[in-house]
């Protein structure tokens, strides 16, 4: 059953005539069903112009009748002769006509045409599997000119127009919008070329940029109409968004578009051309917690004025193993806290994430998570990791949660300046809750902002080693700068051991034992 009636034969004829292709007809003839836009160009072409014929045929039999007592009028034979055109495209006479490639829609700019054959498909399946990409399932998205935003607003206007004169009204959002039915057209292609499905929430994207050269200035009387729709920026290569285009043609006044612009324009003589096929994964997550045994090893690259400090981090050391694994183009490392470059992370280790961008391989066992937590373990002897795993994006964000609320455990080496015994050690492992103020510290003043933050020792434990030397198990809030708190940073941090000492104290070695953050979950390996 043909989707269009009789009252769309006006509709159907004019922008036919004015070289729209069938499946633009039916998406301005509000023609929702999916199957019919998968017809054949062939089956549509005929389908249509029988469709068409019928009603000529039909005001060609009233005209008969009423000059059936003289010879036949001349608008008579002028329809004749239309009909007979129209028949070339059905019966035998469409077969040399379907085998020639039809003219492009001036609405769509031939992506309904050739766009949805089975040999464009094929090329871009083709760039997939190419790509090495490891999915189950693909979205498929598609950058459309902004100038078919033009044409289409033109088409509207005249199928309202039309509409009108039958005391029918038609909204632009009753229309079938172009990316809507080429994605009725082009997902069972893909799905059967691929043999997975399309799911709009899949993590894998296959996207094509189409783009037309030849009507590009279709949208320039727009930026005179509308200024201040088109402003430039610095991540656009043209102020001609389809954003601003859409924007511009929801501002400007009917009249001002018709004057600029016309219902219809002619058919171009080129087809818009796929000007990028790419695919993209989105980031995948991989959590555990880290040891860092060498006092010589900073957490992530060190870089001063352009010069690389040290040859390794403990972000590289863990990242450039996953990289290769999950075969992602780069990544993204973040932790809880961060320790100084001649700190230890003992214990259960410190927890952390890595953002793999756009990898190419995303499934692994938890075996194959194991083994490759075994791979970055015997590859240092600096750093090593636990409790490896896949985690999602919302998870990582438990990471940060509560971040200051949370505890950490640290064991420092302290040094003072005057003779000490045992006993002048001892009143530190009575105080409970002791509130300190520490001013932003001079060595991160460059990189954080000054301020004065309340932070909270929670217990301290002394462990006397010689008269110039004892051991300090501390218990902070998370976020306390320990080092201050031992040396005072010339009185930024307020107290701190040397002045609850009376006198000049200074940190030689600090260890963090424990991050108590309860995450990632903890693994059996």
């Amino acid at each position: 059953m043909f989707p269009l009636k009789k009252g769309d034969q006006p509709i159907a004829q004019k922008l036919l005539a004015s070289g729209v292709c069938p499946r633009c007809i039916f998406r301005f003839c509000c023609v929702g069903v999916q199957a019919f836009y998968r017809l054949s160009h062939q089956d549509l072409s005929r389908d249509l112009h029988a469709f068409l014929n019928t009603g000529q045929e039909t005001e060609s039999q009233d005209e008969a009748n009423k000059e059936a007592d003289g010879p036949p009028s001349k608008k008579l034979r002028l329809k004749e002769r239309g009909d007979e055109e129209l028949s070339t495209l059905s019966g035998d006479g469409g077969a040399a006509l379907q085998e020639q490639k039809p003219a492009t829609c001036t609405i769509c700019l031939g992506i309904l045409q050739e766009f949805c054959q089975k040999d464009f498909v094929r090329k871009v399946c083709e760039k997939v599997c190419s790509a090495g990409y490891q999915f189950t399932s693909f979205m498929f998205s598609v950058s459309l000119p902004a100038q078919l935003s033009v044409r289409e607003h033109a088409a509207w206007l005249l199928v309202r127009q039309e509409m009108g004169k039958q005391g029918l009204s038609l909204e632009k959002d009753d229309i079938v919008q172009l990316k809507e039915a080429y994605k009725w057209i082009i997902h069972p292609l893909f799905s059967e070329e691929l043999g997975v499905q399309i799911d709009g929430k899949s993590l894998f994207e296959v996207s094509v940029v189409f783009s037309h050269l030849e009507t590009d200035g279709d949208c320039h009387f727009l930026a005179t109409a509308c200024p201040d729709c088109f402003r430039p920026t610095k991540n656009k290569q043209s102020v001609f968004t389809r954003m601003a285009v859409v924007k511009a043609l929801e501002k400007i006044k009917e009249e001002d578009f018709q004057k600029k612009f016309p219902c219809l324009p002619g058919s171009p003589e080129t087809s818009c051309v796929a000007l990028e096929i790419e695919c993209n994964h989105a980031a995948v997550f991989v959590a555990g917690r880290y040891n860092k045994y060498s006092r010589n090893l900073p957490q992530t690259p060190w870089v001063i004025d352009g010069e690389r400090k040290m040859e390794s981090s403990v972000e590289e050391l863990i990242s450039q193993h996953l990289v290769d694994a999950f075969k992602a183009d780069s990544f993204n490392f973040s932790s809880s806290g961060r320790e100084d470059v001649d700190v230890r992370t003992l214990g259960k280790g410190r927890p952390f994430a890595i953002e793999l961008v756009n990898p190419h391989r995303t499934q692994f066992t938890a075996q194959e998570m194991k083994e490759i937590q075994q791979v970055i373990n015997s590859s240092s002897d600096k750093i090593a990791v636990r409790d490896l795993q896949l985690v999602t994006r919302e998870a990582v964000g438990h990471m940060k949660e509560g971040e200051e609320e949370k505890t950490k455990c640290y064991n420092a080496l302290i040094w003072t300046e005057k003779l000490i015994l045992k006993t002048d050690i001892e009143f530190l492992d009575d105080l409970k809750e002791l509130q300190i103020a520490q001013k932003t510290p001079l060595r991160v003043l460059h990189r954080r902002p000054l301020a004065i933050r309340p932070r909270v020792i929670h217990t301290m434990k002394t462990e006397y080693v010689d008269a110039h030397r004892f051991r300090l198990h501390l218990k902070t809030q998370a976020g306390t700068y320990i080092k201050e708190f031992v040396h005072g940073d010339f009185g930024r941090t307020k107290p701190n051991i040397g002045s609850m000492m009376k006198t000049t104290a200074d940190i030689l070695e600090l260890d963090v034992e424990s991050v108590d953050v309860d995450w990632p979950p903890a693994l059996d390996n």
